[in-house]
């Protein structure tokens, strides 16, 4: 089985990805995670993508397509996987299947996380991460038992510069102008689900279903 994500961020991807990753045994490609980390380790790619990333703006599509072909080509892919950020353009979208062709692989289902703008913000600006361990918190949701302090490693809590609401903005409208032709491409395939979130706890029970009638 293999899928993928859409949503705008904070939609939840990360989220639901682990989940599945978790239930069904399947590896989890996370972009996200990726540049995190290769900007931790100030490789020229990270140091190149933290500009964009910082301004709220998307990793240009070549550079992000090329680190997410090099990942898929170094992991085990088969039981199969869950992407999470990736797609987030037509045009790596349009790549992701050529990538898998050339593997011998294609998605089965595509989850479209469905969530308002305004909630989005609302998730956004209350979400800390650890810069120590990735974890992820919510001051509202998901809140640490001690107040800024990480419950894994104790490390200070930070908000993400991409988080921050001079960014904020710029950050969802750019995914937002993506949103519809990643949805038209998806459903043209006949592979798209939407699955409403703005309801946390009932979005797993949604796409665990959705798998379940086409499995």
């Amino acid at each position: 089985m293999y899928f993928t994500l859409l949503g705008l961020p904070a939609a939840g991807k990360g989220t639901q990805a682990k989940k599945i990753s978790q239930v069904y045994d399947l590896t989890h490609i996370s972009t996200g995670d990726i540049f995190r980390r290769l900007i931790e380790e100030e490789t020229a790619f990270g140091i190149k993508a933290k500009k964009y990333i910082d301004q709220g703006k998307l990793v240009p599509d070549q550079d992000t397509i090329q680190i997410l072909k090099e990942n898929l080509q170094q992991v085990n892919l088969e039981r199969g996987c869950v992407l999470d950020g990736f797609p987030r353009t037509l045009k790596q979208a349009e790549s992701l299947t050529v990538i898998l062709a050339e593997m011998g692989l294609k998605l089965d289902m595509v989850f479209y996380l469905q969530v308002d703008k305004e909630v989005l913000v609302h998730r956004l600006s209350g979400r800390r991460v650890c810069p120590n361990c990735g974890a992820t918190y919510h001051l509202e949701y998901n809140p640490p038992q001690v107040k800024g302090s990480c419950d894994r490693c104790e490390h200070h809590l930070i908000q993400r510069a991409d988080d921050k609401p001079d960014t904020l903005q710029r950050r969802l409208q750019a995914s937002s102008d993506e949103m519809d032709k990643l949805v038209d491409y998806y459903q043209k395939q006949g592979i798209l689900v939407a699955i409403p979130s703005e309801k946390i706890e009932m979005v797993f029970t949604r796409i665990k279903q959705a798998i379940e009638v086409r499995m």
